[in-house]
């Protein structure tokens, strides 16, 4: 009988630790949607503040609304991702959608700027989109699905496994800062 209830309470506590990494996973994931109206000859920028050696991906897109479908003008952008130290992460002109992908090489604020040619016509305000992941948001579980023949709790084990990783490393990265710091 005294068996019976160990049991109870090991499933119990095995239950209560995996809510509690799936809210870790879900804090730890940091995937960041952020839609910028950029004015004609304008530039907007946004800044994080990102560790060494970590993964970042981005995908963006151009919007436009119905004050340029009656135009033969089809809105672009400029985009421009620099690391803390003002090297060039990625760089492309006139486009309508793109993305990048880069393993962080600094430690400090990286900077991607979207801006408009001053050359349309209309003067309208263009709409970016942006998704931005880091860390373990940015791996492709799917494709780690497939590579590895894993699915359903196996391949969420996997994703708990990489955020308590991610999560172990922030905690060494922080306590390293905070010995320095004094």
């Amino acid at each position: 009988m005294g068996r019976k209830k160990d049991g109870k309470m090991s499933a119990f506590r095995a239950e209560k630790f995996l809510v509690f990494m799936l809210f870790l996973f879900g804090m730890v994931l940091r995937a960041k949607g952020v839609w910028l109206e950029i004015p004609k000859s304008g530039i907007k920028c946004l800044f994080e503040d990102i560790r060494k050696s970590v993964v970042v991906m981005a995908d963006y897109y151009v919007f436009w609304d119905e004050d340029y479908l009656n135009t033969n003008y089809t809105p672009r952008v400029s985009v421009k991702v620099t690391s803390p130290y003002g090297n060039a992460v990625h760089h492309q002109e006139n486009v309508t959608h793109g993305q990048f992908a880069f393993t962080t090489s600094e430690d400090g604020s990286y900077m991607a700027c979207f801006s408009t040619e001053s050359s349309h016509d209309g003067g309208k305000a263009v709409t970016v989109g942006i998704e931005w992941k880091t860390g373990i948001a940015a791996k492709d579980w799917e494709s780690v699905a497939k590579k590895e023949h894993v699915e359903g709790l196996e391949l969420e084990l996997r994703k708990l496994e990489g955020v308590v990783e991610a999560i172990r490393e922030n905690l060494i990265y922080l306590k390293s800062r905070h010995e320095g710091s004094e």
